[in-house]
């Protein structure tokens, strides 16, 4: 019988679990749902999902990406093996979800692959985002052969007008030949994996293209369109991207014309419990939103096993600020994630 691609997908990320797993998760949702509604921090167990920075370089210029624009204050970089290896050592035992990305193109790094290899024979489910103009038929067939679980394509507009609006300097053409080669290697290894995702980020100038993506997803085999909604960092007064499709804007607009984001600011945050993001150079960081690591609480070095970090009492201390008062933390407040474990 041929399976549903998602339910495939679900098997498969699920085969990766094991007994100490499960009860790593339970320990994180009891400890998580125990602080809020207490409103004191209590944390246990190790984070059952991490996103790591292969690098901090892309060779595109989206007008709302630190990395885009070169914005950073911090130093771009790609990530060691030596360090990689080392942090997923510590946490192989109990980590579940891994994340090959947070700013920049993941297959600039010269051992991208490398890196995947290593956590797919760690049975970790493993998964990337991509602007795909690296795909070419040589590290197509090496996606495959990594063992990559989960491969998320960006692909904002199915012109190359629209999509260049917000993927400057991108070329369309080269995400449907990059897309068409996954395909093709994935069809002739005969491999399950990985899952592909066509991500399409709504923004006003291709809203209009919502339906399109779906119908070129159809034809070159996707398993699966994404609609993604953008965050815009000054969007109090408006932006040319916020798209006019109410359902996929963030942002609401105020009667003073002014915008205000729709997410309300629960003092409880689930991914401080259970996730974090690491940087190409051993910095911990709470979460996505803090794109140029300006919340540092701690690294990953010589010295410092993550668990030094993760336990750590300035770990422990922003998850207590949190929950008093989510709104004074910078980072949170362009945020638009729930605070629900499931949902």
């Amino acid at each position: 019988m041929k399976l549903n691609p998602t339910l495939r997908d679900n098997i498969n990320y699920l085969s990766k679990l094991t007994p100490a797993k499960f009860i790593n998760v339970c320990k994180l949702i009891f400890s998580y749902y125990l602080s809020k509604w207490t409103k004191k921090n209590y944390h246990k167990g190790l984070p059952l999902a991490v996103a790591i920075e292969p690098t901090t370089s892309c060779n595109l210029r989206c007008p709302e990406c630190p990395s885009g624009l070169r914005a950073f204050t911090r130093p771009t970089g790609n990530l060691k093996p030596a360090l990689f290896e080392k942090t997923i050592d510590s946490l192989k035992k109990y980590l579940t979800y891994l994340t090959f990305y947070f700013q920049g193109e993941p297959y600039i790094n010269p051992n991208f692959f490398t890196l995947i290899k290593y956590a797919s024979k760690n049975k970790i489910y493993t998964s990337t985002s991509t602007n795909a103009h690296f795909l070419d038929d040589e590290r197509a067939k090496k996606t495959i052969e990594s063992g990559l679980d989960r491969l998320i394509i960006s692909i904002d507009g199915t012109s190359q007008e629209t999509y260049q609006s917000y993927r400057v300097s991108g070329t369309l053409d080269k995400v449907i030949e990059g897309t068409k080669n996954i395909i093709k290697w994935k069809k002739q290894l005969k491999s399950r994996t990985p899952y592909v995702i066509f991500q399409f980020l709504v923004v006003k100038p291709n809203e209009h293209q919502i339906a399109d993506v779906f119908k070129l997803a159809k034809e070159l085999g996707v398993d699966k369109v994404k609609l993604k909604t953008a965050q815009i960092y000054d969007y109090k007064n408006g932006s040319e991207l916020i798209p006019t499709i109410d359902k996929y804007s963030r942002y609401r607009k105020l009667k003073d014309g002014k915008y205000a984001i729709k997410n309300k600011l629960t003092h409880s945050c689930w991914k401080m419990w259970h996730s974090c993001v690491i940087t190409w150079d051993g910095k911990v960081v709470p979460c996505c939103f803090d794109k140029d690591a300006t919340h540092q609480l701690g690294e990953i070095n010589e010295k410092l096993q993550f668990r030094d970090v993760w336990e750590s009492v300035s770990y422990s201390n922003f998850r207590s600020a949190l929950l008093k008062s989510r709104s004074k933390i910078d980072i949170c407040k362009n945020c638009t994630e729930g605070t629900k474990v499931w949902g």
